[in-house]
């Protein structure tokens, strides 16, 4: 191989002048490199830079091929990732254009290299002037925040505009580019499979491969793994391919060790690698004319739904275990994704691992992610809920050049990612069975184009799938009754989106009046952190409606709903900083409702998956992760209401219903305390609860009644604590009131914090004389990970919390660094 990364020259077409430029990468990243253009996150330069994505663009790259490389029977130009429309020309001479930024293109070069000096130019048109054209030709309906026509152009949709991510259409070569060399042979195609009997593994491989000249009667299949304590097993079937281009080695594992979802067991990996050799001649050592490894976990999954009382159940099961699915959804880290690090893109990652989640759904909108996502959701033990790029429009599902191109498209991304430990689910689009069914897409004028919807997701697409990938279950959209355009949003069967909180402006006590099978998206919208704010808005636009704040909120209504729901649950916040904290502790007490009430019927509901874990961009969104990497109040919240034995309070005033919620293997059991008290700590009534849950199961441990402690004055002054407690360990801590938080008698809690250092950790002791409410910690300076925040601090109880000390750093700073503050803090008196 011979990599044609890295430094490549770039111009706007028509222009004469050679720029510098970066591989991969794309036109916006280049010139914001050489300083042509502003930073479009910034501000309002996104509709500045809009000009980038409406001209075309030429990259070039002179580079020398040595006469050895020439000398080899077949040589191929590989691009695994070209944005989008693209006319790729080597020494003068076209190769082929390109219309699918998913797919890989690959040519024979051979015949127009030379020896020395060679020069690739790639000429890239404006998919925005493609789109619009075609869009003018024949309107589709799409998403209202994006440019239009983005259905007709295999793109990533989101990159077109969403109701959370800019207008920032990026164009150029956004993954490797390589020349490839072979003598005889290339593998085409391997096709991993494994089977479970017996407490052994059978694994499977199933080799393809394209031969260049009359050898294959003397080629070899060779198949190594290796253990994760480096221990290997090694087959090779001579003569594998001498009476066809595909040959099979299987390999028995007897001492499995087996891969778990988070939270459920631990994520070995084997690595195989497969390697077609052949024998030069007889008793010398075979030669390598191909090989490529695959890191798998040895499991079994499916996504088992069997009739049951509400309906038909909609349940992971791995390793026969069922699963609780725990997790969000994933949308493209970076608009510009060339620019995400793998440092970033594992501190995702790892953030949802460590708030206890274990699937991630790769959303229809996005695009298929590269293989580090993967390896790292492997690594993590994160299933992947994974879509085809279809999501929230109208596609020319008849037309055959487009379904071809597709079709291209979905097999060479199934062939990508079928042997992964944490691949879970192949899923169809998504909304886009419910636009069918409720957005108004149902007209006569449309029949022709429901009818193709109909034929590509409910036989076209579930055929290449079963072809390809027979391990792996099919669903058709997200959300699915999988009874076509009938119900997709119901509670029988299937899996449901839920955005009356939202968009509906329902109070968050309507989560509780659905039971899903599956939540795969619900959502509520929260500004990011006031250190994110900073890089997109100076100080004289901090205010909810200013022009730059409404420029980084890309739900049109976004900002009123926030605000609207803000002011049934808090006080009139008294400035701006106090306004975002509010938001943020807003949205991690409304989905903590949804999702504890799900976790105490999963009997019924087997899974939820908020809207979103991470953003594209410094906005306002639904994420609890930010463009940053930094956790908002929901991410925090997200580990204890994601924890594997949550503490719960189903309120509904007068009365008060505690609940255990278990993902343990075993049987669990303790104690809960609880207490009536009044805000600053007086006990007016208490008691203590022997409390026992079964594996995967949920207890009901009392349910007690206030009424007779409860008039319009003293239900303001009153708090129920319920704690979890093993032996003389907490474990856990709930609250719940008897009116809205902006309806507390709430005084100044004077809250202390005693800050030490303990194990080269910060550890932050807190306490209160009164109730303080979602109590928030922060160190001036430093972006840190609490061991926990936003969290209640009843009176008269200590809470400790720990954190990284600042590289460089000493006691004496991050005692000054300190900053605590709770929702009293947030109003004016």
């Amino acid at each position: 191989m011979q990599s044609l990364t890295g430094a490549w020259q770039f111009r706007q077409a028509g222009t004469e002048v050679w720029l510098p430029a970066t591989v991969p990468g794309g036109a916006h990243t280049d010139l914001l490199a050489l300083g042509r253009i502003p930073d479009p996150f910034v501000g309002d330069n996104e509709r500045r830079v809009q000009w980038v994505a409406e001209a075309d663009w030429e990259y070039q790259r002179s580079f020398t091929v040595p006469a050895e490389l020439l000398a080899k029977e077949r040589i191929f130009l590989v691009c695994d990732g070209l944005d989008t429309l693209a006319t790729v020309e080597l020494n003068g001479q076209t190769l082929g254009r390109t219309d699918n930024m998913f797919r890989q293109y690959r040519w024979d070069v051979k015949p127009v290299l030379q020896v020395g000096a060679n020069e690739l130019c790639i000429t890239f048109a404006s998919p925005v002037r493609y789109a619009s054209a075609r869009q003018e030709a024949r309107p589709l309906r799409g998403v209202s925040q994006a440019i239009p026509g983005g259905p007709h152009v295999r793109k990533a949709p989101c990159q077109f505009g969403w109701d959370w991510g800019p207008q920032l259409p990026p164009v150029g070569i956004w993954k490797d580019i390589r020349l490839e060399a072979f003598d005889s042979a290339r593998l085409s195609e391997v096709h991993l499979r494994q089977f479970h009997a017996n407490g052994e593994v059978k694994v499977e491989v199933e080799a393809e491969i394209e031969t260049f000249e009359p050898v294959a009667e003397l080629l070899a299949l060779a198949v190594t793994i290796t253990a994760p304590d480096g221990s290997a097993i090694e087959k090779t079937i001579e003569r594998a391919f001498e009476v066809s281009k595909t040959s099979k080695v299987s390999i028995s594992i007897s001492d499995p060790q087996l891969w778990w979802p988070n939270g459920y067991g631990a994520q070995p990996l084997y690595e195989v690698k497969v390697e077609v050799k052949v024998e030069v001649k007889a008793g010398s050592s075979a030669s390598t004319l191909a090989s490529a490894s695959y890191q798998i976990g040895l499991r079994t999954i499916e996504l088992r739904q069997e009739p049951d009382e509400w309906g038909r159940s909609f349940t992971f099961v791995v390793n026969g275990q069922p699963i609780f699915a725990k997790g969000s959804n994933w949308i493209p880290a970076d608009s510009f994704p060339t620019r995400l690090t793998e440092a970033a893109l594992e501190g995702l990652i790892r953030s949802a691992a460590q708030t206890h989640q274990n699937m991630l759904r790769v959303w229809g909108g996005g695009f298929y992610e590269d293989e580090r996502f993967y390896d790292l959701c492997d690594r993590y033990g994160i299933l992947v809920w994974q879509e085809f790029i279809f999501s929230c429009s109208v596609y020319p599902l008849d037309d055959p050049a487009f379904i071809e191109n597709v079709r291209h498209e979905a097999v060479e991304n199934i062939r990508r990612l079928r042997h992964r430990a944490s691949l879970a689910l192949w899923c169809g689009n998504n909304e886009m069975e419910w636009g069918w069914h409720d957005w108004g897409w149902n007209r006569p004028e449309m029949q022709d184009l429901k009818d193709a919807y109909d034929r590509f997701f409910h036989h076209t697409l579930p055929a290449w799938c079963a072809a390809e990938d027979g391990d792996h279950a099919y669903w058709p959209s997200s959300p699915s009754s999988d009874t076509p355009f009938v119900d997709p949003n119901g509670q029988i069967q299937g899996d449901a989106h839920y955005w009356d909180v939202w968009h509906g402006r329902k109070p968050f006590t309507a989560y509780r009046s659905q039971y899903p099978r599956f939540m795969s998206e619900f959502g509520f919208q929260a500004l990011p952190p006031l250190e994110t704010i900073r890089t997109y808005a100076a100080e004289p636009d901090w205010n909810m409606t200013s022009y730059i704040m409404e420029q980084h909120q890309k739900n049109a209504s976004g900002n009123s709903l926030m605000v609207g729901q803000m002011l049934d649950t808090f006080r009139l916040p008294k400035d701006f900083e106090s306004l975002v904290y509010l938001s943020m502790v807003l949205q991690a007490e409304g989905i903590r409702y949804g999702v504890e009430h799900w976790r105490r019927h999963t009997r019924r509901v087997s899974g939820t998956l908020y809207w979103q874990l991470n953003d594209c961009w410094p906005v306002a969104s639904w994420s609890s992760l930010d463009y940053f990497g930094r956790w908002k109040a929901l991410h925090y919240a997200a580990r204890r209401f994601y924890a594997p034995l949550v503490l719960s309070i189903e309120d509904a005033s007068p009365c008060q219903a505690i609940f255990l919620s278990s993902d343990l293997h075993e049987a669990w059991q303790g104690s809960v305390h609880w207490a009536l008290t009044t805000l600053d700590g007086k006990m007016l009534a208490s008691g203590e609860k022997a409390a026992h849950v079964e594996p995967s199961g949920v207890t009901a441990v009392e349910k007690l009644d206030f009424s007779g402690f409860l008039d319009d004055d003293t239900r303001r002054e009153l708090v129920f604590v319920a704690e979890l407690w093993q032996g003389d360990r907490r474990l856990a801590g709930q609250t719940a009131f008897f009116v809205p938080t902006k309806h507390l008698s709430l005084v100044d809690p004077q809250i202390n914090a005693d800050v030490t250092l303990k194990e080269g950790l910060l550890a932050i002791e807190l306490s209160a004389r009164s109730l303080a409410r979602l109590v928030e910690c922060s160190l001036t300076g430093a972006d840190v990970i609490f061991s926990d925040n936003y969290f209640d601090l009843p009176a008269q109880k200590a809470i400790c919390v720990t954190a990284p000390l600042p590289a460089g750093w000493d006691l004496a700073t991050a005692r000054a660094a300190l900053k605590v503050r709770s929702v009293y803090n947030t109003y004016s008196r």
